[in-house]
């Protein structure tokens, strides 16, 4: 019995000394988890598939020794012997992820130096959560609301492990340590989502490292890009699906040996557009064969597959599934938590329109997904009208509330610009965004919305991901959304990074019923509303309603 205790000690202890943490970072991270772990709030599997029924006895007595449940510490047998230590299958006490500022997380000092250049001290409550959780070479389904950090919870981690702000080490990765390979992907369902995750990773590396990163977007020349490839060889590529895809299958892009595959908004990603762009990618990225996973470190030299890492404010069904056959048993990370993905009960989008036969229970949990993608600090109303008065309404809302920057939604591409002709009309500075527009056209909008010289920005549904326009004040929708999953995401685009936000829902007499079911799914009030003097007045007070949970 002692000399298993031992062997397993010395096993958490290889896995804890993995990252490349400098003496100081590598200190107070091993001090923090001393104090914040134990052994009852971490389960170890074994990936040994010839461990003897013997051992598995003893594992079980040493977790009644030290207070770890059995049904936690059974052995779970496995085809592939993973190189890297044991992973977590428990949830880890939130006082872990309690950090105050990015120095708690163990990231390398050349990092922390340009978060702080860049006005960045104190992580997210996902940040704080996600960061060390992946450090610590989980699989993850990162989910928070639209606005809460996301992107920099998987960033961080990736710079501390890739390119120029990473820990010094002699690892034998190239000539004074720099790789000629790529080893991390991130793919995105849009252009502007991929263009903003782009200027996310210049941002944190700076003007010098630039070259670092290489944008695979659609629209984009895509000869300048191969090129690109073949002469700053990025060690991170970020992109979209179908031009990853395009040149991987050209033989311009390598893949194999990457070490990290982030699928940002991945449920838009599940999409069948996307079906076969992205089984390519799921196919190539991080997947060498075994004579590739030895190197100069013996069995620690790579990983013997990528770490994949998912990203998306809701977590319906499909992503649970495509998360648990994509992943090494993956954790879903939230705000301070971090929980085994197949311990939570699968969520998806509610139909609003027509009769619904679900039952109370799947409804509860169906809201819960967009609640939890819901920022926290909005306010939400509705207020009625006739079709033909929704684009008056929206105007006196927009004086009413004295909003500076509006995102208004409409559900059909042809209406955009109709609206934006009458919006004009009325003395509005209104412009329309779709996919139609193509990449400058898209591209001058957004950096006039940005600017403020744009008022109201006119767009629809497949929009919405990836604007990220952090002073919109305020969102309208002159449609309605078609489930609680698209109105999160829509209203999402407000309130950003703790800031206030306004949602008003523009609807006929005869779609009020989908207001309220909204209400009652989401669990937050939506009161009535008009716009009287330049004011917004309430005109029927709903009462709150308890949150799903």
């Amino acid at each position: 019995m002692p000399a298993l205790i031992s062997s397993r000690l010395l096993f958490i202890g290889e896995s804890l000394s993995f990252h490349k943490f400098s003496n100081v970072s590598r200190n107070a991270w091993f001090r923090r988890s001393v104090c914040s772990l134990s052994l009852a709030s971490l389960g170890f599997k074994s990936d040994i598939e010839t461990i003897e029924k013997k051992e598995t006895n003893e594992v079980t007595q040493l977790s009644s020794l030290k207070g770890v449940p059995k049904s936690k510490a059974k052995v779970v047998r496995s085809n592939v012997i993973k190189a890297v230590g044991a992973r977590s299958s428990l949830e880890i006490e939130s006082t872990l992820f309690n950090a105050k500022s990015f120095l708690e997380l163990g990231l390398p000092p050349l990092l922390i130096e340009r978060l702080e250049s860049q006005g960045f001290r104190t992580p997210t409550d996902v940040q704080s959560t996600a960061i060390p959780t992946i450090l610590k070479d989980h699989d993850v389904v990162i989910q928070s609301y639209t606005g809460s950090g996301k992107t920099l919870a998987y960033l961080l981690p990736i710079l501390s492990e890739v390119g120029p702000l990473k820990e010094r080490s002699s690892d034998g990765d190239g000539e004074n340590g720099k790789r000629t390979d790529i080893e991390a992907v991130i793919v995105a369902p849009s252009r502007e989502l991929g263009m903003q995750i782009v200027r996310e990773f210049e941002k944190i590396l700076g003007p010098a490292n630039k070259k670092v990163v290489q944008q695979l977007v659609g629209g984009a020349n895509r000869s300048r890009q191969e090129e690109a490839l073949r002469k700053n060889k990025p060690a991170i590529v970020i992109g979209t699906p179908g031009r990853i895809a395009e040149i991987s299958a050209a033989g311009k892009l390598h893949t194999h040996g990457c070490r990290f595959l982030v699928l940002d908004e991945v449920d838009q990603l599940l999409s069948f557009n996307f079906r076969e762009d992205m089984h390519r990618i799921l196919e190539h990225v991080g997947r060498k064969s075994s004579a590739d996973s030895h190197g100069p470190k013996g069995s620690l030299a790579k990983r013997a597959e990528r770490q994949t890492i998912l990203v998306s404010a809701t977590v319906p069904f499909s992503v649970i599934r495509a998360a648990s056959s994509w992943g090494r048993d993956p954790l879903l990370v939230q705000a301070k938590k971090a929980i085994p993905l197949d311990s939570i009960s699968p969520s998806g989008p509610t139909t609003l329109s027509g009769n619904s036969t679900s039952t109370n229970s799947t409804s509860n949990s169906q809201g819960h997904s967009a609640i939890e993608s819901l920022p926290p600090s909005l306010k939400h109303y509705y207020c009625v009208t006739k079709l033909q008065h929704k684009v008056d309404a929206l105007r006196r809302c927009v004086h009413a509330l004295d909003a500076k920057s509006v995102i208004a939604f409409m559900n059909h591409t042809k209406q955009l610009k109709d609206t934006v002709f009458k919006l004009e009309a009325r003395g509005m500075t209104a412009s329309e965004l779709h996919g139609d527009l193509g990449k400058l056209g898209r591209a001058t909008t957004l950096k006039k919305f940005k600017k403020g010289e744009v008022r109201i920005l006119v767009t629809n549904e497949l929009s919405a991901r990836g604007l990220d326009v952090a002073e919109c004040d305020l969102v309208v929708n002159l449609d309605l959304p078609t489930d609680t999953i698209h109105y999160a995401h829509r209203a999402g685009r407000t309130g950003r990074l703790g800031r206030k936000g306004t949602v008003v829902t523009i609807c006929e007499e005869s779609e009020v019923f989908v207001v309220r079911k909204l209400q009652k799914q989401l669990g937050i009030p939506i009161p009535a509303c008009e716009f009287t003097e330049g004011k917004l007045v309430i005109t029927e007070e709903e009462k709150p309603l308890p949150a799903l949970r």
